[in-house]
Formats: C-alpha cells, sequence, structure tokens
C-alpha cells in the first residue's frame, strides 16, 4: 500500500447524497451570479455568448476545488465536505481544471460519472479518478 492509499484510506470519504446535495447547492448558485453578470453585462438580455455560463462554471469550480478556495465550494463548505488529492493535499489550479474536464465527461456521458461515486468502493466519480481525487469530510 503506497502513501497516498494510507492517507486516503485514514480520511473519511463523503457519501453520495452530501455530494450530490452540495453539487445542487453549487448548481443554484451558479446560476443566480450567472443571471446577476450576464443582466449587467448583456443589459438584461439573458442570452448572452453561449460559452459564458461555461467559463463561468470553469472560473467558479477551478477556484474553489483548489487550494485558493480551500477544497470547498460553497454547498461543501455549506456541508462541511472538501476535495483533497490522494495524498490528502490541496488541488493547484491545474488539478482543478483537469478535475472540471473530468467533471465535464462525467455530465456529458449521461451523469453516469457522477452516479459512479454511489458505487465506487472508494467514493469516487469519474472526474475524481481522472484527477486523483477524493471529497472526504472536512
Amino acid at each position: 500500500m503506497t502513501i497516498a492509499e494510507r492517507t486516503t484510506a485514514r480520511l473519511a470519504k463523503a457519501g453520495f447524497g452530501t455530494r450530490a446535495l452540495a453539487l445542487l447547492i453549487d448548481v443554484l448558485g451558479l446560476v443566480i451570479v450567472e443571471t446577476i453578470i450576464a443582466s449587467i453585462l448583456y443589459g438584461g438580455n439573458l442570452n448572452g455568448p453561449e460559452p459564458f455560463g461555461l467559463i463561468v462554471a470553469i472560473a467558479s469550480f477551478v477556484y474553489f476545488w483548489s487550494a485558493s478556495g480551500g477544497g470547498q465550494t460553497l454547498g461543501m463548505r455549506s456541508l462541511n465536505i472538501k476535495v483533497v488529492k490522494a495524498d490528502g493535499s490541496m488541488l493547484d489550479h491545474i488539478g482543478a481544471f483537469i478535475r472540471f474536464g473530468g467533471f465535464l465527461v462525467s455530465c456529458v456521458a449521461l451523469l453516469i460519472g457522477l452516479v459512479w461515486a454511489a458505487f465506487d468502493p472508494q467514493g469516487q466519480g469519474w472526474h475524481d479518478k481522472i484527477a486523483g481525487t477524493y471529497v472526504v469530510k472536512a
């Protein structure tokens, strides 16, 4: 067993329901923030450029999942869970960006990659496996 495996074995993993509720809180928050920003930038026209929502989501998740945001989105913070690397350390911005790319893949695949965390022995979704991360109790 590697040091990283021993480290993550000691950490209490977050349950699927907690993770799903945190994501729901985050999505609702992002929709509100995106609506406010779009209404300011585009004069009330909420049909701004197509990639605008994706850019807001990338910036948000990369910031919050990385050490800058303490590994916790607002939803994760409210439910006392956080994202860590396999060795228990915080993600850097590149690692958080990779995790977000895996998150998009997980979503595009009919959310199977997200639901995977409910059945995985380590509690990892595809995006966690891709980035080498775990969601643990803070």
